[in-house]
């Protein structure tokens, strides 16, 4: 997956600026799942309107800077159906915890279960953000399928949160009960 992909989805719903998804979007709604930041999403618009994905229209404005708005194009939305049609691959982990958990044996016990810890009030506070997020919960039939897309992606996100502070508890336990070597 590519951030041009979640770009394409994003525009799909409705015409934005650039502002308008960093600020809107990948902030607000999708910041659980795909992070960018705005020098990345201004180049990936570029390149989109390159390939001719996405066109973009001036607004011209009298009393602030010009507003740039991007629409996806029929070419746009042919390759946004491609993309979600076409399985993906399982995604390549690169978790740096896991890697200095690995080689932590030289360290103290006490700066092993630091690092954990620090971990931990990490992952509570992405969980909590996830809490945050109001979509109607799975079965309610008033939900828009939209909405359902959205919540089985956000139940998903919960629970590895959950299961990796689990994780993160039951190895603080093992070190702390554990005598160095």
């Amino acid at each position: 997956m590519s951030l041009a992909h979640v770009i394409l989805g994003l525009l799909q719903q409705e015409e934005m600026t650039g502002y308008d998804l960093k600020t809107s979007c990948f902030d607000r709604c999708i910041a659980h799942l795909w992070p960018a930041d705005q020098a990345q999403i201004y180049r990936t618009l570029d390149k989109l309107v390159e390939q001719g994905w996405i066109s973009c229209t001036i607004e011209i404005q009298h009393d602030r800077p010009n507003r740039k708005v991007y629409t996806v194009t029929e070419t746009g939305k042919a390759e946004l159906l491609r993309w979600l049609g076409s399985p993906q691959p399982l995604p390549i982990v690169r978790d740096p915890l896991l890697v200095q958990l690995y080689f932590a044996a030289q360290l103290p016990n006490e700066a092993i279960v630091h690092l954990l810890e620090q971990q931990v009030a990490a992952r509570r506070a992405k969980l909590s953000e996830c809490e945050t997020i109001e979509l109607p919960p799975l079965g309610d039939e008033s939900a828009s399928r939209f909405e359902v897309m959205q919540r089985l992606v956000l139940e998903l996100v919960t629970r590895k949160e959950e299961t990796y502070i689990n994780w993160l508890l039951e190895a603080i336990d093992v070190i702390k009960e554990r005598s160095p070597k």
